[in-house]
């Protein structure tokens, strides 16, 4: 499933960059000129726990001062107690470019956009807990673009990064430490894959707050039993996991669905049709609706994305059919929103404040268990 999904994320992608019209008359081929990896694959040396184990690699970690995970909008501070779970966050995608097939971890401009999506997801975490997210060498866009085993080979790099950035995580928040695990689009197909190997049906589960599968299609029927956790039916379960994906109205998530019908699920059956987990981040429960006086706080970002202000009240949130989140008429959060009104991009800052409230409800739970 995961390079078939991205792809329709690449799809979008390059409808913004392309423009719909050029689509239209070059379609895969444009996409393929325009993002497939022009470089060969070379395999590179796996890292290990070892080269986690200092600040070097880390985007964010508690002893990283200023990381970009600890930025706040105004009137929140990022207060973390110091006995608070530790937060381990896998970015989205960040790195664009066809010379790899995956990221250089050096990368200068993939590493500055890692930063800002640090800065508009898991910062809403930072009022809870100590974060921790790795710089890892993600796939590239455009290796979602072929059937050719370097794709495969660039999705395993990518993981066996993130899982040694995890085992140094774990090692150093001890283990006793609540967790909560979560990520974003890539980080949440590689968060899919860490559950299953490394949390699922371990000792370590049992110290999972809550698990964020976000922007990530997660299908109820084949996918959550392997994941290792129920989705989250109420406000204040712990031990669960949550999954969402925003769109405006009206919406056309077609190019998700067509590739997630044409999907194997974790469990080895098909997923077309199954229904997707929806939690509404606005009450924390499944498959409900809220109106936008539910939303406790909007990230609205300045024009250089340096910086943002909050605000409540401006979004609502419903789950639709297939399992979609529907926003209503979407707000103006940026220029980044995508063709068939997707606001994956924000999946996070639509309702960062309400994020914030939902880890420190659940912790709040999971200590009383």
């Amino acid at each position: 499933m995961a390079r078939k999904f991205l792809y329709a994320f690449t799809v979008l992608i390059v409808l913004v960059i392309a423009g719909a019209f050029a689509y239209r008359l070059y379609g895969t081929q444009l996409m393929r000129i325009a993002m497939a990896p022009r470089a060969q694959f070379h395999a590179e040396r796996p890292l290990t726990a070892a080269d986690y184990a200092g600040p070097r690699l880390w985007a964010a970690r508690p002893d990283i001062k200023d990381n970009p995970a600890l930025w706040t909008p105004p009137g929140y501070h990022a207060d973390a107690p110091a006995d608070g779970p530790a937060i381990f966050f896998i970015h989205p995608t960040s790195y664009l470019a066809r010379d790899h097939w995956n990221a250089p971890l050096n990368d200068a401009e993939a590493n500055a956009r890692a930063d800002l999506f640090l800065r508009g997801q898991v910062s809403a975490f930072n009022g809870v807990g100590a974060i921790w997210a790795p710089r890892y060498r993600q796939a590239t866009f455009g290796a979602f673009l072929t059937t050719a085993p370097e794709a495969n080979r660039a999705l395993d790099l990518a993981y066996g990064d993130v899982a040694a950035a995890f085992a140094a995580f774990l090692a150093q928040v001890g283990p006793d430490r609540p967790i909560i695990l979560a990520g974003h689009s890539q980080g949440s197909l590689h968060l899919t894959r860490l559950l299953r190997e490394q949390v699922a049906g371990k000792p370590l589960a049992a110290r999972v707050v809550a698990a964020y599968v976000i922007g990530w299609p997660v299908s109820r029927a084949t996918d959550l039993l392997a994941l290792g956790f129920p989705e989250c039916r109420t406000a204040d379960q712990p031990r669960c996991l949550l999954s969402w994906q925003s769109f405006a109205e009206p919406a056309d998530p077609s190019l998700i669905t067509d590739a997630y019908d044409v999907t194997t699920g974790f469990d080895g059956h098909p997923r077309r049709g199954t229904p997707m987990v929806c939690t509404n981040p606005l009450t924390g429960s499944a498959d409900a609706a809220a109106p936008a006086s539910a939303n406790l706080g909007t990230l609205y970002p300045a024009s250089n994305l340096g910086s943002a202000g909050i605000a409540a009240g401006k979004v609502a949130a419903r789950c639709g059919e297939r399992g979609f989140l529907l926003i209503g008429e979407g707000p103006d959060v940026g220029r980044y929103v995508l063709p068939g009104n997707n606001y994956h991009v924000y999946d996070y800052s639509l309702f960062w404040a309400n994020v914030r409230a939902d880890a420190a409800r659940r912790l709040a739970a999971f200590k009383e268990k």
